[in-house]
């Protein structure tokens, strides 16, 4: 007989909360990412060494750093504003930081008040965030040393090292004008085709690929929809990308009926959503080869695949007539507007500003007070771990203790062993491409990628070599410090999961969502179709706050681990009701006004009992109806989802 595996004593198995956080993501590494990283910080090194101002160029080297950071974007056009707006709030940064550098009290305020702008800024949208984190960033930089040359210059230099990271994303787009976004539609078929492919089988795996559909389509449409904004809807291509989108949702509303039935759909089905994929990038459709549809459901999924193929097939779609299943996007000032009315009113973004702003305060107040070298890193590590869109405060801040001691192990290599001068553009030509091929494995690969580029700058800066090591380690737990006590201990929304009030949002939309679909007021066809994306792009985000939550040490974390099968059971209840709609579209019998009624009320007091966070022991309405009726299946997902949420 085999020797059994030894198994960890209890006390030796790590708790499950580090073990996600430390787990890194899968990701494809983006080569053109890389390369422009690699030349984007080597090349202002380069050049300065070569005119004998090493300074000038470690400064551009920087802000060709914050550049890398902030290319988030895939198609071009969403690129020049994701990138170059955050470079101009950089240079007004570093201005105000070295304006007041040396001032003592008038410094700590200065970068206190930048502090609150940036965190109010920062909760507008995913421009205005990199805007906000470079804004702070470069400020406390600026603050913290002193720059060369005129006052212009640095911020002149560092913007300058952002653009050029601009610049050479954008050589390939005479060639690849509009390939991201065909690229990102394309995309979006094939996890429908792996939708179908889940059909029938098993619920974990269709679950999962329902989820990777909803994802797929909140991409394709922010990026479609974000380039067309600035088209005024008048791009034909632009028209021709989103009537794609459209039209693969009739695929995916059939996708839970035909899943309901309990059918593997025939393999030619999903086959021919892949082949509809191709067609979108190549714009060869050529015969889709579907055999006739036998069944109610099947019939569904045929007519919604074979209307898809005959749009992928349209040459030419007038603008004018389309219509997408977000909405219109609002103009440019109208947005402006609502963004800083947000600002101004939004108690969540005062909350998230006076939370930054306070820990900016005390790190300023503290280095003011205690001699600590090089201690703007403080305020550094702050910004980084306190950032609202970047996901758990407490992961964060355990992430980026992790990540730089694992950089400053590297950091420590390069510096010991490499000599300066030309030999630092080497090392910083084999180092910035770390930054874009792990950051999206998760913040601590980030961290260790970022700090011993950082580290190389900082020594062409100052010449210090292996004595910046220890003073970066401590200035970043003692960042990480300040930031879980003052931005996370002391903020209870900050450890108490959200994803009960989020839940019991979504039932309530999905209430009306069946009032919409089967109410005796008609709702046309795409206001419907908005109100069910809306819905899965709600419960998206809700999955997303699942996961950041797991990784909050307890009790945090089992209370959000506690609400998992819930949230699964409110898919479930959307799919049915999505179903019910696409067979009674379909052929089946309309369910009365009364049982809609019935299970309508039924899904508000359920999120009643979830927002209240209490237990369903009083069932006021009647979980009964008519047998056979088109929304039975949606009686049993409520009736379901009403005994995980009663203990009894």
């Amino acid at each position: 007989m085999g020797r059994m595996p030894r198994e960890l004593p209890i006390g030796l198995t790590p708790p499950d909360w580090l073990v996600r956080n430390l787990r890194a993501q899968p990701a494809p590494v983006n080569r053109p990412a890389v390369i422009r990283a690699a030349i984007a910080m080597a090349l202002p090194l380069a050049i300065g060494l070569a005119v004998d101002r090493p300074f000038y160029g470690a400064i551009a080297s920087m802000g060709a750093l914050n550049g890398v950071i902030s290319d988030t974007a895939a198609a071009y056009r969403v690129r020049i504003p994701t990138i170059a707006i955050p470079q101009l709030f950089g240079a007004v940064g570093i201005t105000l930081g070295a304006l007041v550098y040396g001032h003592g009290w008038v410094a700590v305020a200065a970068v206190t008040g930048v502090a609150l702008v940036s965190g109010m800024i920062s909760t507008i949208g995913a421009v205005a965030s990199a805007s906000g984190l470079v804004l702070l960033l470069t400020c406390v930089v600026g603050a913290g040393l002193p720059m060369p040359g005129a006052w212009w210059l640095a911020p002149l230099l560092m913007s300058g090292g952002g653009l050029l990271v601009l610049v050479l994303a954008l050589l390939a787009w005479p060639l690849r004008s509009g390939v991201p976004e065909r690229a990102a539609v394309a995309n979006t078929y094939r996890t429908v085709a792996d939708l179908l492919t889940a059909v029938g089988g098993s619920t974990q795996a269709y679950d999962d690929a329902r989820h990777a559909v909803t994802q797929s389509l909140n991409q394709s449409y922010d990026i479609v929809l974000a380039h067309r904004a600035r088209h005024h809807g008048r791009s034909p291509e632009l028209a021709r990308l989103l009537a794609q989108l459209n039209a693969i949702t009739p695929v995916v509303e059939a996708a839970p009926a035909a899943h309901l039935a309990g059918t593997p759909l025939p393999p030619e089905v999903p086959e021919a959503v892949r082949h509809l994929a191709s067609a979108v990038e190549t714009g060869y459709t050529g015969p889709i080869g579907l055999k006739p549809a036998t069944t109610e459901t099947t019939r569904a999924v045929d007519h919604a695949l074979r209307h898809a193929a005959d749009v992928v097939a349209t040459p030419d779609v007038d603008p004018r007539g389309i219509d997408d299943r977000l909405g219109r996007p609002a103009a440019l000032s109208i947005r402006a507007a609502r963004a800083l009315r947000g600002v101004t009113l939004s108690a969540a973004s005062w909350r998230y500003g006076l939370r930054l702003a306070l820990c900016i305060g005390l790190a300023q107040v503290l280095v003011s007070i205690i001699d600590v070298p090089r201690s703007y890193w403080v305020a550094l590590t702050i910004t980084f771990v306190l950032k609202p869109d970047f996901g758990s405060v407490f992961s964060r801040a355990l992430l980026r203790a992790l990540g730089t001691v694992a950089g400053l192990v590297i950091a420590a290599a390069v510096l010991a062993e490499v000599p300066r001068g030309w030999w630092d553009v080497l090392a910083l030509l084999l180092l910035a491409p770390l930054v874009p091929a792990l950051t999206p494995r998760g913040y601590g690969y980030q961290t260790a990628a970022i700090t011993p580029v950082i580290l190389l700058l900082s020594d062409v800066l100052n010449r210090q070599g292996t004595a910046l090591l220890l003073p970066r380690l401590v200035d970043s737990l003692m960042g990480c410090a300040i930031a879980l006590v003052a931005g996370y201990l002391l903020w209870p929304e900050s450890w108490h999961t959200r994803v009960g009030d989020r839940l019991a949002g979504a039932v309530d939309d999905t209430a009306s969502y069946l009032e919409a679909a089967f109410g005796p007021t008609p709702v046309d066809p795409p206001a419907r179709a908005r109100m069910r994306r809306r819905l899965y792009r709600d419960l998206s985000t809700i999955r997303t706050e699942f996961q950041r939550a797991l990784t909050e040490p307890p009790p945090t974390g089992r209370r959000a681990a506690a609400w998992w099968p819930l949230v699964v059971a409110v898919e479930r209840i959307v799919d049915a009701t999505t179903a019910a709609r696409v067979r009674v579209r379909h052929g089946a019998p309309a369910p009365s006004t009364a049982e809609v009624t019935q299970v309508a009320l039924q899904l508000r007091e359920l999120a009643e009992g979830v927002r209240k966070a209490e237990t369903l022991y009083a069932v006021r309405t009647d979980l009964t109806g008519p047998a056979g009726s088109v929304l039975e299946p949606l009686r049993q997902e409520v009736a379901a989802a009403r005994a995980i949420a009663s203990p009894h």
